[in-house]
């Protein structure tokens, strides 16, 4: 005997014969109203699933963010009679003949229905009237974004929901499953920002002129990856601070290669400056990024005043070397006039070996020196010769500025550092 072949009763919604629209009686009902209109407002349960979070814009303080928005309620007038309790699934062609609620994004820019290969929506109907209203929506909203630590901030945005036409007394919007009605894709990124957590609340929202509305929000927590900017902004500005210190080893002397590179630093740090502000908006408040160039910039800047001040210095000090050669011929013997002190000063015949290192620096720096040699007579003495007592060598330093540079600009900065870093990060 063979055996017997099992078949599953029909079921007259998925009879050929029969129209869905007879079938769930579309004519013979107004659906331009709500369900139970002058009752009580109708339950409309809402839960999302996050497709993706395609783009966080600073400039323009916005988000863009792909997602399936469901909708669950009941309309008693879509219920049909079925043997197995089985659901129909319907397109966007039967959405426009029935009641729909009419959700709407609060403080959206831009936002759309995607429609490849056709519309992708989904209404599902269940033999009791319970309906699955789904579609895929790409939204842009705003987003109030607080820059003042950027790029060390973390930012929190919220997607809002909310029924333009029904207040809380014709339609109660709430999350199906509390916090659990909202879905992400695990393999949601973004290439600046860590996504920390999504989560969702639920407020009313009163309009002066229409009244309470039910809004539905959600939440999500991002903090921005530093890394991008450490590459692209900080180890950049750092190092065009530390390249401004390299002028303090250079002699005062060679005019051409420490004002190029003070210039040099100075427009790179502007450079970097503009291009980060940029693609910023041009916001009222200080941000932690702007405090970390203008710095820089501050201490590249002081680099190239400091060289100024030596120069100047050194020539101050040359006109006043050529005035005192002028003044003080080179001839010995000239008697002072309280007749207790002898000048024996010759800038030209000055023995080397006297001068020692004139002109040379201590520990290999070089020096800009004037030795005088001042010879103490013998005041008990009348005769003409005058037998010196000691020498006396006066040094005056240009350097000096550098000396002190090579040492206070790293520490001044160094101490920047740390604590800027320890106040943000």
């Amino acid at each position: 005997s063979c055996c017997p072949i099992f078949r599953r009763s029909p079921d007259m919604t998925k009879s050929p014969m029969t129209k869905s629209e007879q079938l769930l009686r579309i004519d013979d009902h107004d659906f331009t109203m709500r369900p139970a209109f002058g009752g009580p407002p109708i339950p409309v349960g809402v839960d999302v699933q996050v497709e993706s979070l395609d783009t966080i814009s600073e400039a323009d303080m916005d988000f863009t963010m792909t997602l399936y928005l469901r909708h669950y309620w009941k309309d008693e007038r879509l219920s049909f009679p079925s043997t197995n309790n089985q659901s129909m699934t319907f397109d966007s062609r039967l959405v426009k003949k029935i009641w729909v609620p009419d959700m709407f994004f609060v403080h959206s820019k831009r936002s759309f229905i995607h429609d490849t290969t056709t519309d992708n929506v989904m209404l599902r109907v269940y033999p009791d009237g319970n309906v699955l209203y789904s579609l895929r929506v790409t939204v842009t909203a705003m987003c109030n974004m607080d820059l003042s630590r950027f790029p060390l901030d973390t930012q929190t945005c919220s997607l809002e929901i909310e029924s333009y036409a029904y207040t809380d007394d014709d339609l109660m919007l709430y999350w199906k499953k509390g916090n659990e009605s909202l879905n992400t894709d695990d393999k949601i990124s973004l290439s600046q920002f860590l996504i920390q957590k999504f989560h969702t609340t639920t407020k009313l929202a009163f309009y002066s002129s229409t009244g309470w509305y039910n809004r539905l929000y959600i939440h999500f927590t991002l903090r921005r990856h530093v890394f991008f900017f450490l590459l692209q902004t900080y180890f950049p500005a750092t190092l065009m601070v530390m390249l401004s210190w390299v002028s303090f080893w250079i002699d005062c002397r060679a005019v051409p290669a420490r004002v190029p590179l003070g210039i040099t630093t100075v427009l790179t740090m502007s450079t970097i400056i503009t291009g980060v502000n940029a693609s910023m908006p041009r916001v009222s408040y200080i941000k932690a990024v702007d405090i970390y160039l203008w710095v820089s910039f501050v201490f590249v800047f002081l680099s190239v005043i400091e060289y100024a001040a030596v120069n100047y210095l050194t020539t101050v000090q040359e006109r006043r070397e050529r005035k005192l050669r002028n003044q003080l011929p080179c001839t010995c013997g000239i008697e002072n006039p309280d007749g207790d002190m002898m000048m024996t000063t010759c800038f030209s015949d000055v023995d080397p070996s006297a001068a020692g290192t004139y002109g040379m620096p201590e520990n290999g720096a070089r020096q800009e020196r004037i030795l005088a040699q001042l010879t103490l007579a013998d005041s008990q003495r009348t005769s003409r010769v005058k037998t010196p007592r000691g020498y006396v060598n006066v040094w005056i330093d240009t350097h000096a500025i550098d000396k002190y540079s090579r040492v206070i600009f790293p520490a001044a900065y160094t101490l920047f550092n740390i604590i800027y870093w320890s106040i943000y990060s």
